[in-house]
Formats: C-alpha cells, structure tokens, sequence
C-alpha cells in the first residue's frame, strides 16, 4: 500500500510531554505526525523533535474561527495568517480548518456564502505560502450537533465556489460513515477536491477492523484516485495500547 499515515500526537502517547511524542511515533515507523491547536504548545520543541527524528509535520489546525459568521471573517483571517507563521516554522504544507457552528435564524445561504466569501480572501495568503487549507465536515448525530457543515457534497461544492487550489476537503472516513455512507463512491466524485483524509472505525472512533468500515477496500479506493497526501489518524484505542493499535495501521500499509 502507498498511502502514508499520520498519527494524531493529541490523541497518542500522552504520557509523555508533546514534543516527545514524535520520537515514539518515530520509532515505530511513522514519517508523518499530524496533531490539532498549535497555540498551546512549544512550537520551536516541536520543529526541534521533529527535525531530530526526521519526521514531517502533516497537518494542523488553523484557530477555530467561524466561517460562516461573516462578522468574524478578519479575525479568522488574522489567526490564519499566525498559522502560516508556524506552518512555515515546522516544515507544514495542510492546514486544517473547521467552519463553525450554524447560526440560528440566519438562512444556510447567507452562511455558504460567507464561507465561500471568507476561503476566497483566504486564498492568496495560502498561495503565497504554499499551503493547502482544508475544510473538514463533522457527523451531528454523535460528535458535533450544531456544526454548520457535515456532507461532503456540500463541502466540494463550496470549495469548487472558491476555486483555488489551495483549498480543498478534508474528508473523515469515520464522520461521513454517521453522516452519509457511501464512501467509495464519495471519495471518487470528489478525489480532485479532497486534500488530507482521516481514519478511524464506526461506532465509537475506535481501531480499525473493529467497526463497520471495510477500511481495505476504502484504502484502494484512495490509492486507485492517485491520492499523494497523508491520512491522519484519529482513532481512540479501546482494545489495547497506543503501540498495538498504531501498529495495526502499520500493518496496513
């Protein structure tokens, strides 16, 4: 298999201080590690470790912002800009961007449009960097209730709206399971537009092979697209140790 896996350090090896976690995701075989909010942590330790162990720096998030709250589009901006600071600092190339939570009595066009509006003045400060943003959908229905976007229909079609390359979707096999199925053939339609996947198994986000996704079908049907990015890792160990469960990914490779 050539898909190249990133293990999420907010999730993994947690009892250990952050930056040494990318050694051990290290030392069992893992060139990429991925994690969430940036404005908590060392970032200079993280560059350090990183750099020590020869890994990349997958993915992070952007600060969490609305975009769909048009009052808010220059402070999202403003965080997007700091993020690209520390992009640049780690060696990172994907940011990851949540849109916000839907606003009650505003109609769902107003909000497409400032979302659409807001990734359009995002685009060149993405550009100039030479970062991909991508936009992540959440299920409702167990994880995220209120979260204004959650199909992945709606997500290519706003980035198809912006109309950069550097926004694109980050398509979470585990949230679009709950929230529509049909994965594969999701994932094909929307291949071109989707810039960073992530993994774990439905019900309860835990191991993989422990749930109802059939992830190695799913995994050729990434391949089959020619995808050339990471998959995150964000499943919760229900069945054994970090290791086991990280390796078992591993196992798919």
């Amino acid at each position: 298999m050539s898909l190249k896996f990133s293990p999420n350090l907010n999730i993994f090896f947690k009892d250990v201080p952050f930056p040494e976690r990318i050694a051990k995701a290290a030392a069992l075989g893992f060139q990429q590690v991925e994690f969430w909010g940036w404005w908590d942590e060392d970032v200079d330790a993280i560059a350090k470790a990183a750099q020590e162990s020869k890994v990349t720096i997958a993915a992070f998030c952007t600060k969490f912002v609305s975009l769909v709250d048009a009052s808010q589009r220059a402070e999202y901006l403003a965080g997007l800009q700091e993020t690209l600071q520390v992009a640049a600092k780690l060696g990172c190339h994907t940011l990851i961007s949540q849109v916000g939570n839907e606003l009650p009595g505003v109609q769902r066009a107003e909000q497409h449009a400032s979302l659409v509006a807001g990734l359009k003045a995002a685009a060149p400060l993405l550009a100039e960097a030479g970062v991909t943003l991508v936009i992540e959908p959440l299920n409702l229905l167990v994880d995220h209730a209120g979260y204004y976007l959650s199909r992945s229909d709606e997500a290519f079609d706003v980035v198809r709206e912006v109309g950069s390359p550097h926004v694109k979707v980050l398509f979470d096999i585990y949230h679009q399971q709950i929230t529509e199925g049909n994965l594969i053939s999701n994932i094909r339609k929307g291949a071109a537009l989707i810039g960073h996947y992530h993994i774990a198994d439905n019900p309860g986000r835990g191991e993989i092979g422990t749930g109802e996704i059939n992830y190695p079908n799913v995994f050729k049907a990434i391949e089959a697209t020619g995808y050339q990015g990471c998959v995150g890792v964000e499943l919760f160990p229900a069945h054994g140790s970090d290791e086991a469960a990280l390796q078992g990914v591993l196992g798919l490779e």
